[in-house]
């Protein structure tokens, strides 16, 4: 819009024409617009950005050793008006670089004058301390520019091939260097120590690792030998069950055939042999009888005592009778029938004996009768 002016964020407005606050010989605008009178007024812009300055200077120190030294200087316009009045009246026509000059030679100076204070082995040990002091001596020639600095950083310190500086590092150099070869030897001993352990670590996982295998091998042919042997062992079991089942039933039928025998072998022989022992007994008990009778020559005597022992015979019959359960019918025609059939039969059986047995074998019917 024409007569109204708005600066930069990092710019400052300077108006002319007419004088600013504070007794200021122009306005000072920032961070707003503003309308200016054409024709009557001037606007003119200054930066207020970061600018940054580098030096390079010799210096001498105490010690009348010249140092190369350089610096880097990082400054901007101040804030505040006066700040922003000293700047404009100074840089607004070639800003950055009549800045950047001016800080320079303003450092340099002041660099110049404390390096010529120090020893080398001050600014070396001491470089921040070197920092700060020329930092603070410059502050207030900077200030009067309407400059601020943000920061002050020495880069780099050399002797300007003297050596000097080479030899003060020599001895800590050659400590360094001791040290190191130490801490490398104690760093290879670690290391030797470490690898060794690890072979030893690495040996006895081995031969653990051999010796598991070794199990699981014993383990897995066992089993495999087992897993072999199962059939052929349980065929033998079976077989063995089977022969033993047969043993039991080879037995069993040998006592079936044993009681068998006993049966049909051994009971008629021993009923066979009891049977002809009786005859036998029964045989020689007669001829004995005859025998007897035969030295007697009484064959009457024999008879009359067959007869003798006919009453008896008669009466143990009928005692028999007497004590056995019969039913007689008809009375006593029954009875008297009854005893003439016993007397017949008595006569009877009496001269069968006489005929056909000796008298041992007739006391023997008789006593067989009366039982």
């Amino acid at each position: 819009m024409l007569g109204y002016y708005v600066p930069e964020p990092d710019e400052a407005m300077l108006i002319s024409g007419k004088k600013g606050p504070e007794g200021a010989p122009f306005d000072v605008v920032v961070g707003h617009g503003k309308w200016v009178m054409p024709f009557f007024r001037k606007v003119r812009f200054l930066s207020m950005a970061l600018h940054e300055a580098q030096i390079r200077e010799v210096c001498v120190t105490t010690q009348g050793i010249q140092l190369n030294v350089r610096a880097v200087i990082a400054h901007k316009v101040g804030g505040d008006v006066m700040s922003i009045v000293n700047a404009g009246q100074r840089f607004i026509s070639e800003q950055e670089s009549e800045m950047n000059q001016l800080t320079g030679q303003v450092f340099s100076g002041h660099l110049r004058s404390i390096v010529g204070s120090m020893t080398v082995e001050q600014i070396i040990r001491e470089r921040d301390t070197l920092a700060r002091q020329v930092l603070e001596a410059s502050k207030r020639e900077m200030g009067s520019i309407g400059l601020m600095v943000d920061s002050f950083q020495i880069q780099s310190i050399d002797d300007m091939d003297s050596g000097y500086i080479n030899a003060l590092a020599a001895p800590n150099i050659a400590k360094v260097q001791r040290e190191a070869a130490v801490e490398r030897a104690r760093a290879d001993q670690e290391a030797s120590k470490a690898q060794q352990e690890s072979l030893r670590n690495q040996a006895d996982y081995e031969r653990e690792t051999a010796i598991k295998r070794a199990e699981i091998k014993s383990e897995t042919d066992k089993a495999n030998a087992e897993a072999a042997q199962a059939g052929p062992l349980a065929e033998a079991r079976v077989n063995q069950e089977i022969t033993r089942e047969q043993s039991l039933l080879a037995q069993a039928q040998a006592d079936l055939r044993e009681q068998q025998l006993i049966s049909e072998v051994v009971k008629p022989a021993e009923a066979e042999a009891r049977r002809t022992q009786i005859i036998a007994e029964a045989d020689a008990r007669a001829v004995e009888i005859q025998s007897a009778a035969a030295a007697q020559h009484n064959r009457i005597a024999l008879d009359q005592q067959i007869i003798e022992q006919l009453p008896a015979l008669v009466g143990e019959v009928a005692k028999g009778l007497g004590s056995s359960n019969l039913t007689v019918f008809n009375g006593a025609e029954g009875v008297n029938e009854l005893m003439t059939g016993v007397v017949t039969q008595g006569a009877a059986l009496l001269k069968t004996l006489q005929t056909e047995f000796a008298p041992r074998v007739v006391d023997d019917v008789v006593e067989d009768i009366g039982r």
